[in-house]
């Protein structure tokens, strides 16, 4: 693969290692069931510093990956029952911010069950709404704004954006449960461990430099095979890739989903390219599709 080309590529290639580290061997107890009220933390002007992924279970390194097991698991070491994993990228329509018109945005980390389909607002972690006091809670200035630069809301607010995505999809994912942090558990660290984890994976994932290295570029007069940017993109992350396009026709290339499994626990587990078929694994596009630059505001 050739060498990043801009800063934005960079991330993708010298950051987040870390999060694919499995951290040890630990037996933890089974996470939360059913009902999850909305977690209280106190974020006042004091600032409790978590190094990211520390406060998640250890887990084996020969630990089964999600949607691959037959034998019973460690609950905290396994993601179950949504073990496939979606990292949604947009392709958004205007420039939110200078500097920005190769940017593709996260949308959202979404675990899916094995077969395709999909829980929601689960109470396996608890629910939060001030995701922006949590992460100011436990220093995490930097990440703040690096989601406001990529995780951005086309309506609203940011932070409403990301509680939407937090409490529709990160609280059915059981490795978040508080019981799997232990006894230093605090309310928030889920919340720190999920958006790591989903940021890290999207700093991998450069879809603008993947195109780009494979001749795709925005252009209004152009149009693309819809074969060659998923042979593409599909080529630069390993996994399979579920690409969703707008306009009349549907002929407007807007979103990518790229699909994982994950070894071991959500926040100290390695993403595992999948690339099997499952219900829902295709996209909405026509055969030829259009790439359009984005609009200035």
């Amino acid at each position: 693969m050739a060498p990043p080309t801009s800063l934005r590529s960079a991330f993708a290639y010298a950051s987040n290692f870390i999060s694919q580290l499995p951290l040890g061997i630990s037996n933890l107890p089974h996470p939360l069931s059913a009902l999850s009220p909305q977690a209280s933390l106190n974020t006042d002007s004091s600032i409790t510093p978590y190094d990211p992924l520390t406060g998640a279970p250890s887990c084996p390194l020969d630990g089964p990956t999600s949607c691959n097991n037959n034998t019973a698991a460690d609950s905290c070491c396994f993601i179950y029952p949504g073990g496939r994993l979606l990292l949604t990228q947009f392709w958004d329509e205007k420039v939110h911010v200078g500097g920005s018109e190769e940017d593709w945005t996260l949308h959202g980390l979404w675990p899916d069950l094995c077969d395709g389909s999909y829980d929601q607002y689960c109470g396996m972690a608890p629910h939060f709404e001030n995701i922006t006091d949590v992460l100011k809670h436990y220093d995490q200035g930097e990440l703040l704004e690096d989601m406001n630069r990529y995780w951005i809301a086309n309506y609203g607010t940011n932070n409403h954006l990301w509680a939407h995505e937090y409490n529709k999809h990160a609280t059915c994912i059981n490795t978040l449960a508080p019981s799997c942090y232990g006894e230093g558990y605090t309310p928030g660290l889920e919340v720190v461990d999920y958006f790591v984890r989903a940021f890290g994976l999207f700093k991998m994932l450069d879809t603008y430099w993947a195109l780009m290295n494979a001749g795709i570029e925005p252009d209004y007069k152009k149009t693309y095979s819809l074969a060659k940017i998923q042979a593409a993109l599909e080529d630069f992350s390993g996994s399979h890739v579920i690409l969703k396009c707008t306009g009349r026709h549907h002929n407007v290339l807007h979103e990518a989903w790229y699909v994982y499994f994950v070894k071991g626990s959500l926040q100290s587990g390695e993403f595992v390219p999948a690339r099997d078929s499952f219900k829902g694994d295709q996209g909405n596009c026509a055969p030829e599709v259009r790439y359009l630059p984005k609009r200035h505001k």
